[in-house]
């Protein structure tokens, strides 16, 4: 059994969906429109166009994510995706561009567990933790 994350967004799903293939060199595996839901769920028309679901690759997981085309869902404020890449100089790369229109919290830097670490909530509102398997340096 894998766990995998599923985050939820407010109509920015297929632009984020598209935005983390990009930057892990995922593939989107599945992404369907509100407007395919069957009559006996009525969706607002001004969100048809969301997605009710969607699923990428990343590496040997997934992550799946869906806008709140209902308009029920409450933020978790209590959760970060965890990425861990194979060398610094890539976890780097990751945390970059995941930071990009975001906020940083912890800057990527070594640590005394690992040759990089840092975490940020990128410019959709996901909280993110990336770090590397590369070892810190003595």
């Amino acid at each position: 059994m894998t766990p995998t994350p599923y985050l939820f967004f407010n109509g920015q799903c297929a632009e984020a969906i598209a935005a983390y293939a990009d930057i892990f060199d995922g593939e989107i595996m599945e992404q369907m429109p509100a407007s395919d839901l069957p009559p006996e769920y009525p969706v607002a028309e001004d969100r048809k166009s969301w997605i009710m679901h969607s699923r990428i690759s990343i590496g040997d997981g997934f992550l799946m994510a869906s806008d709140d085309i209902m308009g029920d869902g409450t933020v978790m404020a209590g959760s970060s995706v965890m990425v861990s890449l194979p060398t610094a100089s890539e976890g780097s790369a990751v945390f970059d561009r995941l930071a990009e229109g975001g906020e940083v919290q912890m800057a990527w830097s070594p640590t005394f567990w690992s040759a990089g670490f840092g975490t940020l909530t990128d410019c959709f509102g996901i909280k993110w933790m990336v770090g590397c398997d590369e070892e810190p340096k003595g």
